[in-house]
C-alpha cells in the first residue's frame, strides 16, 4: 500500500513480511525473574519462529507514586539485557529517559525506546539518533499522528534512518485512553514503520490512586484490530503472574496465554498481506 523503508534492529528487519513482536515484562524485577521470563519467551519464539525483540525496563521513571518500585538502574539493567540478548540470539530494547542514560544504554541495547511523555524532548531524540542504534519513539498521548513528522526530522538530522513509531493510545478524558486505528494508517502514509503498543493502550493512568490501572484482557483485542489495520508489529508486555507484577500488572498479558495470542495475530497478518 505504501512505500516504506526496511528498518534494521540488530539481526531483525522490520519489512512488513512478518509482524514484529516486542515482548517482555514491564520492568526487571530481579535478575532471576528476568532470566526466567526471557528463557520462557525464547522457547515460545523459537517454536513459533517469531521475528521478535526482547523488552524490559531498567527503570520505570514515570510512576504514579514516589514509593512505587522503579528498577535496578541503567548500568546494571542494560548489561543484563545485553547478556540476555546474546544468549537468546535476539535484539533487546528498553526505555531511556535522558541523554546521559541514552549514551550508557547505547553501548548494550539494540533498540532505544523513547517513552511517550518524552517524545518531544529534542536533546533526548537527537542523542538517541546520534548513537547509531535503532530508535523506537512512542507517540505521546497528547499528539496527533501527523505530528510525528517533526520527530522524524529530528532523527534524520542526526543521520538516523532506522527508526519506528509506536502508537499507544490517546488521552481521552480523565484516566483513560482511546486507541484510534486510523493513526496507524496515517503514520504509515507518512512513510514510517509503525508498531502498536497493546499494553499501554489499555492503561488507565493513575486509575488506582497510587498505581496505574488497566484492562489487560482487552490488549489482545486491540492488537487484533491493529494488525488488521496494517501495523508493522505489536508491542505486548507479558508476565508469569500479572497480579503480582511490580509495575503495570493490570495491563500485562499472562505468559501462559502469549503463544495463543501471537498465533492469532500472525494469522490475521497473513490475511491482510494477501489483500495488499
Amino acid at each position: 500500500m505504501f512505500s516504506l523503508p526496511v528498518v534494521k534492529v540488530g539481526s531483525v528487519s522490520v519489512d512488513g513480511t512478518e509482524p514484529l513482536f516486542i515482548l517482555g515484562p514491564c520492568v526487571i524485577e530481579s535478575e532471576d525473574f528476568i532470566w526466567d521470563v526471557a528463557e520462557r519467551l525464547g522457547a515460545i519464539a523459537n517454536s513459533l519462529r517469531l521475528k521478535w525483540i526482547f523488552k524490559a525496563s531498567y527503570d520505570k521513571a514515570n510512576r504514579s507514586a514516589g514509593s512505587s518500585y522503579r528498577g535496578i538502574g541503567v548500568k546494571e539493567g542494560c548489561k543484563l539485557l545485553e547478556k540476555i540478548g546474546r544468549k537468546l540470539g535476539v535484539p533487546v530494547t528498553t526505555d531511556v529517559h535522558s541523554p546521559e542514560e541514552t549514551k550508557i544504554a547505547a553501548e548494550h541495547i539494540d533498540l532505544l525506546q523513547i517513552p511517550a511523555f518524552l517524545c518531544r524532548q529534542t536533546d533526548l531524540i537527537l542523542t538517541a539518533g546520534g548513537t547509531g542504534r535503532a530508535v523506537n519513539v512512542k507517540k505521546g498521548q497528547f499528539m496527533a499522528p501527523w505530528d510525528v513528522k517533526n520527530i522524524a526530522e529530528k532523527l534524520v538530522s542526526t543521520g538516523c534512518q532506522n527508526f519506528v513509531f509506536t502508537e499507544r493510545g490517546t488521552t481521552f478524558g480523565y484516566q483513560n485512553l482511546v486507541a484510534d486505528m486510523r493513526s496507524l494508517y496515517w503514520m504509515r502514509e507518512l512513510g514510517y514503520r509503525v508498531i502498536f503498543d497493546a499494553t499501554h493502550s489499555v492503561q488507565r493512568p493513575g486509575g488506582l490512586g497510587t498505581t496505574t490501572g488497566g484492562d489487560g484482557k482487552l490488549a489482545p483485542v486491540l492488537a487484533r484490530a491493529a494488525v488488521a489495520a496494517g501495523c508493522d508489529g505489536v508491542f505486548m508486555e507479558t508476565h508469569p503472574n500479572p497480579a503480582k507484577a511490580f509495575s503495570d500488572g493490570p495491563n500485562q498479558v499472562p505468559l501462559s496465554e502469549i503463544a495463543q495470542v501471537i498465533s492469532q495475530l500472525r494469522k490475521i497478518h497473513a490475511i491482510v498481506q494477501e489483500d495488499l
